[in-house]
């Protein structure tokens, strides 16, 4: 309650009213005037009239105290009953308040961010967020619900932007126990045949004594080893590169009785393969027109170190000519085929026939070469069906036709079979989505039996035109015609010859993205994209197994002929695994090294600074197979002694301005009567 002065003249005139009345008022005291004393007063009331004094009430209401409860919503929460623990005492805390009437709650929920591909706990900034609008003198205390796996704590001498106690109520069991691990260091890329290395660790946090761990290596779905490691202690591992493009490296430990997840038991790592100039022998029979097509794409790749030899002079021709006034480059048949075999990812034999060149017993080491890995490709012309036909040699245990005897003549348009619009190395093609494709015309093809493998491509009156098979561990393509040429020339528009050609190549050298029967997972985001390709019918639907454990089966639609898809936004990110029949392919979504998939015991340590700094308290809820909330404390001023038993807030004075109320005091009657008294008492006074 205050008096304010609302004058009706300027202060300095009531200033000089007021000497005036002042000097009026000596002068009459110390002459004896008679009724001085009251003519003292009456001035004294008319100059208080003037000043016109108001007596000010406000009124004010109290302000609730605002008590925020962060609820952890991460996928740590998810494991060992915890989101259970988190929703009963989510309920116990709000019926706790409600009987409170001057604290109100507020809960933030603090799931992973969507956007984000590195998931993580993050709880403070959640609570600064929803806080930004709270004066901070209204805060009575913060009650954080969560594991304790939190990722972006402050300094411990960092401001929290309000001056109050700071509480954790911890899920989960006492005791945890886990065990994980993880690649700490290695490569993203590897030179294909080559020795790689990394560092991986195994983890046991909580309680000790788990024993040593061992470490089953998978790359592209394939046990390569088994390692002992001991919790703790960094295992160096050394590898080779399987292939060209991803390859999928798993490192999976043991689950043991009693851990809280199983989620971390694997990690993951892609490293590309990079093929350090691959090597291809070119043998061509005899010079022809298309012999420039094969050595003009094969020279084009930088990547290729391309060894040509074209045999022009046969051992049977005879001509006299002194052997020192040769110009030709002996052919090293021995170095190439025995010594260093093995050195070739692919070996082409452009229209070659046995001559006598090559010693009957080589060809049995190129099928040997074949059945171990080795590619090989045939590019046939009218001496495979002679006498003088390769697939008469040893070599034919690895082709996969065998000729006639008979070369067609004719012109036809080269087309897709069935099994080749579905076939990665033919799929797609420009110029194969119509019939007749638009393609030149060409003249020849070598009549086979029916062949072994896919024939993925055919020609006049459904003939094999382009035979895939495999042998062994290797592969074997045949290309029945040696018309090829006619497309890089532009022959009636031409073909995808070098589209053509390049896919043979890749696919004779196992690169995995033109795998006929395959199941491929990438991430980008936290969106899960999986193809399965097949030359078979539709492969049904596929098994996604999320980091948390759980399955889900989706169904995969069409994308093409050949291949089917299915692409999701993710709401788990971390490893997981897809399953279409005896097919299976892991796949990482989000960041690697997130932090959510590090730790996942609970623990109180993390909150336990900032509830001793402010006077808080750290607890559990897990109580038998119930949970236990403390009781809530609310204390005026500033909390000075934390309670290890109960939850203390503390209330606030803050109060809301509703209104003023104002009464004058010498308005209306009551200043009249006032002045009406004083004159009456002068006036009876003088009258005496």
């Amino acid at each position: 309650m205050t008096i304010e002065f609302a004058p009706f003249f300027s202060w300095p005139i009531l200033a000089a009213l007021g000497a005036l009345a002042l000097v009026l008022a000596v002068t009459a005291l110390l002459r004896g005037v008679r009724g001085a004393t009251l003519r003292t007063l009456a001035l004294a009331a008319l100059l208080m009239a003037l000043a016109n004094p108001t007596l000010n009430q406000e009124d004010r209401e109290q302000l609730s105290t605002i008590v925020p409860i962060v609820v952890d919503r991460s996928q740590s929460q998810e494991t060992a009953g915890r989101e259970q623990q988190t929703d009963q005492a989510l309920a116990e805390l709000r019926d706790r308040f409600s009987r409170y009437p001057r604290i109100e709650t507020r809960i933030v929920e603090a799931g992973d961010d969507v956007d984000s591909d590195t998931p993580s706990t993050k709880l403070f900034t959640a609570l600064r967020s929803a806080m930004s609008d709270v004066p901070p003198a209204r805060v009575g205390g913060a009650v954080f619900l969560t594991d304790g796996q939190i990722h972006d704590l402050p300094g411990i001498n960092q401001d929290l932007g309000f001056n109050a106690p700071v509480h954790g109520l911890i899920t989960g069991q006492p005791n945890e126990f886990d065990r994980r691990i993880e690649v700490l260091r290695a490569p993203r890329f590897g030179i294909v045949g080559e020795e790689q290395e990394l560092t991986l660790r195994v983890f046991d946090d909580g309680r000790q004594g788990g024993g040593p761990a061992e470490v089953i290596v998978r790359m592209n779905g394939q046990q390569i080893a088994t390692l002992q490691a001991t919790p703790g202690v960094t295992t160096p591992f050394s590898f080779n590169v399987q292939r060209g493009g991803n390859n999928v490296m798993e490192f999976s430990v043991a689950e043991l009785p009693g851990e809280v997840t199983t989620a971390n038991n694997r990690a993951v790592h892609v490293i590309d393969g990079i093929r350090q100039n691959l090597r291809v022998l070119l043998v061509s029979g005899e010079p022809h027109a298309g012999e420039r097509a094969w050595r003009n794409l094969l020279k084009s790749d930088a990547s290729v170190d391309l060894v040509h030899f074209t045999i022009l002079r046969p051992p049977e021709k005879q001509d006299g000519t002194p052997i020192n006034e040769l110009s030709l480059i002996a052919f090293p048949t021995r170095e190439l085929f025995v010594e260093k075999i093995k050195d070739f990812d692919l070996i082409i034999f452009d229209r070659y026939k046995h001559r006598g060149v090559l010693p009957i017993l080589y060809y049995d080491y190129i099928s040997q070469y074949v059945q171990n890995g080795g590619a090989l490709l045939i590019a046939a012309g009218p001496e495979h069906a002679g006498e003088d036909s390769i697939a008469a040699t040893p070599l034919e245990q690895v082709l996969p036709a065998a000729p006639t005897g008979e070369v067609h003549n004719a012109g036809f348009f080269p087309h897709l079979s069935e099994v080749g619009t579905k076939h990665p190395v033919t799929r797609g093609l420009e110029g194969s989505n119509q019939t007749p494709p638009a393609w030149g015309r060409w003249f020849r093809t070598i009549d086979v039996d029916p062949p072994q493998g896919q024939t993925v491509m055919e020609g006049d009156g459904d003939r094999p035109l382009l035979v895939l098979n495999r042998q062994g561990e290797g592969r074997v393509a045949m290309l029945l015609s040696d018309q090829g040429w006619l497309w890089a020339r532009g022959f009636e528009g031409g073909g995808p010859h070098v589209a053509l050609y390049r896919r043979i190549a890749h696919w004779l050298m196992k690169e995995p993205e033109l795998e006929e029967e395959a199941l491929t997972a990438r991430s980008v985001g936290r969106t899960l994209a999986a193809t399965r390709q097949t030359i078979g019918d539709d492969p049904g639907p596929a098994t996604i197994r999320y980091p948390s454990g759980r399955t889900e089966t989706v169904q995969m639609t069409p994308a093409g002929p050949g291949e089917y898809r299915y692409e999701s936004r993710m709401d788990e990110t971390g490893l997981f695994e897809v399953r279409n029949g005896d097919f299976q392919t892991l796949v990482h979504v989000g960041a690697v090294d997130s932090p959510e998939f590090k730790a996942m015991i609970s623990t109180e340590a993390t909150l336990r600074p900032y509830a001793d700094k402010t006077r808080g308290l750290v607890t559990r809820v897990a109580s038998g197979d119930g949970i236990t909330i403390p009781d809530i404390l609310p204390v005026r001023g500033e909390v000075r002694v934390s309670d290890p038993n109960r939850v203390v807030i503390r209330m606030t004075d803050e109060t809301v301005l509703r209104g003023i109320n104002t009464l004058p005091l010498f308005a209306g009657f009551a200043g009249l009567s006032v002045l009406l008294f004083a004159m009456a008492a002068m006036w009876w006074r003088e009258g005496r």
